[in-house]
């Protein structure tokens, strides 16, 4: 949130007592001295004006705000407090003295010091805006919204106020309100690189990839040394079908050549740990420990790893909790909120708590921490689940994976990491609500099929409206549903582009992203699913199936390309396999000209995919458990040479 100064309050009448003509020149003398920064005079100064006028609210309050600049919180607090105890209404030492209380996380005293400064000074920028950090870190963003409203109505020119109003808009989910907010704080300062990396997350939330790359390329140029940054271009690359296998490859292990360079080895390993037959410490390290597709395939795992082999310690690095980060809190064995974390303070912890196998659950997608790994905090690291793809550090001993996404022959060239295949699929699903799905394909009583899209609308591209318009013209009388696309600029790109093609606007209906009942609700409403491509679905093509929804899907260059497919061989659904790009449209085209066999796929999908390996908890956990026990088992062969 945007940074708030300590205020001086504008000159006021001289207080009639003895005395308070000098300390009001002392006060004037130490403020020359502390805009010189000379603090300590400064202070000195003030002593000498309180000494001479003890009920002068100046002299305390200008005393407060050179402490505070000194650092030394609890004596600025006890000025404030002077302050407030000669005058309580006093709007600068409210604020000011909120300020120190904010950074103490006590919010309900903030909240209160702040309103009491408003009631003074209505028109009080910095109390506004710090009043809606108050009520946004308490959860209730409409307000923080207002207050930082009112705070712009008073600023409009203030870059950092827009920028707090755009991260409002986003929690709000109000990207498209976000992005004016964020364009209008690079109005002010058009080299903001917070700024210009906000822009571009919300770019992708609307699904203009090519623009937020465009965005991101200048952030990156500001500030070359910000990884993160990097790592966030790295992610986009995976939905750009120009580039091949190779080239991403490339630009990955540059990456991780310049992180590793960065950030060296710090932790020497504990040779004497290479013990095979023990109780192993496994760590996971994740910013997705809340209501995420993340969570959802690791519940499983946590609830059935082996208490007496596994030693299980999360790593939490979001800021978003809620009733499933709690669920996962009380299912490990030790649990560390990191989000106030430096990577090398998570990276110190980690090593301190003798983590023999750390797990990346985001590689270069959602929160990354790929810098804790450059570090080497843990003998054995491991990526999996959030990223599919290479993180490019040479210091990520494996990628855990499957057979499917990343047959040894085709991706393994493409990984600075070994690839560890799970058994079956490198992962598990199991459905996050129980709920009955209709029992006939729409198709029967529409007379007509009805496809849909479940992605995200980052993952639609050009490329992939035009394959869908070219379905939609060789299915006659069908239609599209497509669902969560946020921007109305993008659902206004989307029909225009298939439009260019013949498909009238009626036959595509957009759906807002809505609850999780309604969600899988509209599922009864389509015949056929249509993955994407080049970054196609996992957790929503198992949802698909599992409501009795067949998925056509398509094999690329990348692991991100096969996801789907991978599901999908994994239960014998090869037909519905487009080897390549190319074949999809004749692919979805062939299954929508047989309404007998969506009919009975509709009654089978559910329990093909429950009794299938792709829901045996309890046998995917002891997959992944063998799999760490190689891995483990290599690194004490490694260590006894």
């Amino acid at each position: 949130m945007l940074k708030n100064f300590f205020k001086k309050p504008p000159a006021v009448p001289l207080v009639a007592q003895s005395g308070v003509a000098l300390a009001e020149k002392l006060v004037l003398e130490g403020n020359q001295f502390e805009d010189a920064g000379q603090l300590e005079r400064a202070c000195a100064l003030y002593r000498e004006a309180i000494s001479a006028a003890p009920q002068l609210a100046k002299g305390h309050l200008n005393l407060g705000i050179a402490l505070a600049a000194l650092g030394d919180a609890p004596a600025a607090t006890h000025a404030y407090e002077e302050v407030l105890r000669i005058d309580p209404g006093n709007a600068f030492g409210n604020y000011n003295l909120a300020r120190l209380t904010y950074l103490g996380r006590d919010l309900a005293k903030t909240e209160a010091l702040l309103q009491r400064a408003l009631l003074t000074k209505p028109d009080f920028f910095e109390a506004l805006v710090l009043l809606s950090s108050v009520l946004d870190d308490t959860a209730r963003m409409p307000l923080a919204l207002e207050a930082l409203t009112k705070a712009l109505r008073l600023r409009p020119d203030n870059g950092g106020a827009w920028m707090n109003q755009a991260m409002l808009q986003r929690k709000l989910d109000k990207p498209e309100d976000a992005e004016k907010a964020v364009r209008r704080a690079l109005e002010i300062d058009p080299l903001n690189t917070e700024a210009l990396s906000v822009l571009s997350g919300i770019l992708r939330t609307l699904g203009f990839n090519e623009e937020a790359s465009v965005v991101l390329e200048t952030a990156v140029g500001l500030q070359p040394e910000k990884f993160d940054l990097q790592s966030t271009q790295l992610f986009l690359l995976n939905f750009d079908e120009k580039l091949s296998a190779e080239e991403i490859f490339q630009r990955h292990a540059a990456f991780g050549a310049r992180m590793e360079t960065a950030f060296p080895v710090r932790f020497e390993t504990r040779q004497e740990t290479a013990i095979r037959q023990r109780r192993l410490k496994v760590g996971y390290v994740s910013g997705d420990f809340n209501s995420h597709p993340v969570s959802q395939f690791m519940l499983p795992v946590l609830e059935h790893h082996d208490p007496d082999a596994f030693e299980i310690s999360c790593y939490s690095c979001g800021s978003r909790r809620d009733a499933v980060t709690e669920k996962i809190r009380g299912l490990c064995h030790h649990w560390t909120d990191a989000k106030t974390l430096s990577d090398r303070q998570l990276a110190d912890a980690i090593y301190q708590d003798g983590i023999d196998i750390l797990v990346d659950l985001s590689g270069h997608s959602g929160s990354p921490k790929l810098v804790v790994f450059s570090e080497r905090p843990a003998a054995v690291q491991a990526t999996w689940l959030g990223y599919l793809n290479t993180t490019g550090l040479s210091r990520m001993d494996y990628r855990i994976c499957d057979a499917r996404t990343d047959p040894e022959e085709v991706s393994g060239k493409f990984h600075t990491e070994s690839l560890i295949h799970l058994p079956e699929s490198q992962w598990c699903y199991r459905p996050v609500m129980d709920m009955n799905h209709a029992q006939t394909a729409p198709v029967q009583g529409n007379g007509y099929i009805t496809f849909g899209s479940f992605n995200s609308g980052q993952k639609i591209s050009t490329a992939m409206c035009r394959r869908w318009a070219e379905i939609l013209v060789a299915v006659p009388g069908s239609r599209l549903l497509i669902a969560d696309v946020k921007s109305e600029r993008k659902r206004v790109a989307i029909t225009e582009q298939m439009g260019h093609l013949g498909v009238t606007a009626d036959r595509v209906e957009f759906l807002p992203r809505m609850e999780m009942h309604d969600y899988f609700a509209l599922y009864n409403r389509v015949d056929i699913a249509l993955d994407t491509y080049p970054y196609g679905g996992g957790t929503t093509t198992f949802d698909a199936l599992w409501m009795g929804v067949p998925v056509v899907s398509a094999k690329g260059n990348t692991p991100a390309s096969r996801s789907a497919a991978s599901i999908l061989e994994a239960l014998g659904l090869t037909e519905w396999i487009a080897p390549s790009r190319e074949d999809y449209v004749r692919t979805a085209t062939r299954h929508a000209s047989d309404p007998a066999v969506l009919q009975a796929l509709r009654q089978s999908l559910r329990s093909l995919l429950m009794n299938s390996p792709l829901s045996d908890e309890r046998q995917f956990v002891q997959g992944l458990e063998a799999c760490y026990v190689k891995m483990w088992a290599d690194f004490c062969a490694r260590a006894m040479r």
